[in-house]
């Protein structure tokens, strides 16, 4: 069988996050939701989604095909629901569906149920419909990526100079160091990638995700649910946040209950509010519905798209959405919506012109031994196309 992960229209308030990737590639807990779909099925997967991403995110279509949607988080219970589908077949939940067994992925078409067989699903669920999601869910899907990429294996030997904690597990891969550290797993595991560092005087409490090469700084202190994607290095003070991969916040400053895409820093001593003076239910810039909406969170940070920076000592706003491709500074809070592309803070901003970003962006890759290519430089045109209409300074 050949799988597929569709996007569903979901992806519209998942931006500024999927403005740069299919939905399977959101990182939550250890894993994106594909590599999680790649566990539970025992086999690759390939995309549906925009027409702007298929270049870099191409579909595999072979003679039979299981279509998933991306936005569900596997289990073992769901997981054998779908590989059951027979041809024709879809699996549905209210009005969410949530796999197809289709021939002709062409001819497939979601909200047309009707032309095929239905069959209900009546167990729980978790999927990702918002960008907060991804936080308020690190939790449990860092404690279930653990399981999964733990099972039946030996953690490498922990330094004897590590002070722990816990009741819940700690896991080293090849190459992890951690000298000098507390870590507390009272509350969840702790994972630790490969050739990913925990430097001295770091405090945790898991649970906690370090992908591959990525690095706590000195004296970091990581409250629970916190990732790190790969080649992330963290410093400060960090609650309940993910890091997509290849982003920094290497210094001293509070971030909570926040995303951040991929290719970001954080200059020294960034602080967000995660809590509002009135304790009230944050809302958040939504994509989909083009207004701020209520998230019935009383603890929402930042979300932040791929490529963004922000300055020195940048204060940013309870709820607050920065966009793709965006440099952010300036010695007040900026806007609680900041369109992608723009250059300035609560002074004023400016478009970030492409051609200087391109610049920028290149540099930054290169010291991860990346590269802006054209496959890249062709979907970031496209997302500064299509977020034009929001730039109106």
């Amino acid at each position: 069988m050949n799988y597929i992960l569709f996007d569903d229209d979901t992806r519209n308030s998942l931006k500024p996050l999927s403005f740069t990737r299919p939905i399977s590639e959101l990182r939550i807990g250890i894993l994106t939701i594909k590599e999680k779909w790649e566990r539970y099925l025992d086999s690759s997967c390939s995309y549906m989604t925009v027409d702007y991403l298929q270049k870099k995110y191409p579909t595999i279509v072979k003679e039979s095909n299981l279509l998933i949607n991306a936005k569900i988080l596997p289990n073992k219970e769901i997981t054998k629901a779908i590989t059951l589908l027979k041809p024709n077949e879809i699996l549905i939940i209210g009005n969410t569906v949530i796999a197809a067994n289709i021939e002709d992925i062409n001819l497939f078409d979601f909200a047309r149920t009707e032309n095929y067989t239905n069959v209900e699903y009546n167990e729980d669920f978790v999927s990702v419909e918002n960008t907060y999601d991804i936080f308020s869910l690190n939790d449990q899907e860092i404690k279930n990526d653990f399981a999964l990429l733990t099972e039946g294996r030996k953690s490498m030997q922990l330094s004897s100079s590590v002070n722990t904690i816990g009741k819940y597990p700690i896991f080293l891969e090849e190459g992890a160091k951690a000298e000098f550290c507390t870590l507390n797993t009272n509350n969840g595991p702790i994972y630790i990638g490969k050739d990913a560092e925990i430097m001295e005087g770091v405090l945790v409490r898991g649970p906690l995700a370090m992908c591959e090469h990525s690095e706590l700084k000195m004296g970091a202190k990581v409250y629970g649910a916190t990732t790190l994607g790969p080649y992330c290095k963290c410093g400060g003070e960090i609650n309940n946040v993910v890091f997509t991969g290849y982003s920094n916040k290497g210094h001293d400053g509070f971030l909570g209950n926040a995303v951040i895409g991929e290719w970001c820093n954080l200059g020294a001593d960034t602080n967000n509010s995660n809590l509002k003076n009135t304790y009230d239910h944050v809302k958040l810039w939504n994509y989909s519905t083009e207004r701020f909406s209520k998230t019935g969170l009383q603890f929402c940070g930042l979300i932040m798209g791929d490529h963004s920076k922000c300055g020195i000592n940048t204060m940013i706003n309870t709820g607050t959405v920065i966009g793709v491709g965006c440099n952010i500074y300036g010695s007040d809070f900026p806007r609680n919506f900041v369109p992608s592309f723009s250059w300035g803070g609560a002074s004023g901003y400016k478009e970030h012109l492409l051609n200087q970003f391109f610049k920028t962006a290149d540099a930054v890759m290169k010291r991860r031994s990346k590269e802006l290519d054209l496959v890249e430089q062709e979907i970031l045109s496209q997302v500064f196309n299509d977020t034009s209409k929001y730039r109106n300074f």
